[in-house]
């Protein structure tokens, strides 16, 4: 018995496929027999009485095509996709070469943050020995007694 109700639900694929571009056709304009008002895989696979596995496994150009007729195609996403990559990756090359810019800056500066360092404990030396006498200049005489 359960073979005699596989038989009955199996069309061959020509017939099939007239059925699943009648289905697309149908709710394109507004004849859905389902009621279905949006085009997607689904909405086909409900109108022409077929599982969505159906159409994405056996019939990959119909799901593309409904891709298409809704502005999502694979190849049309693919290639929106191909260029962000492009532009990230330019993006990530302009990020790295600031970077190795910043990062030779830096060393610089810590370059002269280590003499600086360098100067200063040579300078503090230098004031904490006892023969050393503070030298104030006339200008900052006349600044402190204002």
């Amino acid at each position: 018995m359960k073979s005699k109700d596989k038989s009955a639900n199996y069309k061959p694929a020509v017939d099939r496929t007239k059925d699943l571009k009648l289905a697309i056709y149908s709710i394109q304009k507004g004849r859905s027999r389902s009621g279905e008002t949006k085009l997607t895989i689904a909405a086909v696979a409900r109108e022409a009485g077929v599982s969505t596995a159906l159409i994405h496994n056996y019939y990959p150009a119909i799901a593309e095509a409904i891709r298409e007729l809704q502005g999502r195609s694979s190849r049309a996403m693919r290639d929106v996709k191909h260029q962000d990559l492009i532009a990230e990756r330019q993006k990530s090359a302009g990020y790295r070469h600031e970077i190795e810019e910043l990062r030779a800056k830096l060393a610089t500066i810590a370059s002269i943050n280590e003499v600086l360092l360098y100067e200063n404990q040579t300078l503090k030396a230098k004031v904490k020995e006892r023969n050393v006498v503070e030298m104030v200049s006339p200008t900052r005489k006349d600044k402190s007694r204002i």
